[in-house]
């Protein structure tokens, strides 16, 4: 059986809320522009964050803060937040805040030292 062998509608589409925008969008259409592996509610959580300022429900970003400097990003996987901390602290050789949704925190150094706080 392949891929193709489903239909449109045999596919789950995944929905989102937002309590604070009071709605709740079904991603159908993002899973259509997306190639397969597009993360169409990770993006969706994005372009919602960049357009409203925050996130829909159950999304919270990891945060890699500079404790020097005014940059900073956040991110919905740990995998690109660490790689852009540890890219920053090389770089700069500024020590940088890595937050988890969790509320964990981790100290990257330019060394490449991690300190979990």
């Amino acid at each position: 059986m392949t891929d193709d062998a489903f239909s449109d509608g045999d596919r789950e589409e995944p929905t989102v809320s937002c309590e604070r925008c009071g709605r709740e969008w079904n991603l159908d259409r993002e899973l259509d522009d997306l190639d397969p592996g597009g993360h169409a509610v990770e993006q969706f959580a994005l372009d919602h964050e960049r357009h409203t300022g925050h996130y829909p429900d159950d999304v919270t970003p990891w945060t890699a803060r500079c404790r020097r400097c005014p940059d900073g990003e956040r991110f919905l996987a740990e995998r690109p937040a660490r790689r852009w901390a540890e890219t920053h602290a090389r770089h700069t050789r500024h020590p940088v805040r890595l937050e988890a949704p969790t509320g964990a925190e981790d100290l990257v150094s330019a060394d490449g030292e991690v300190d979990g706080s």
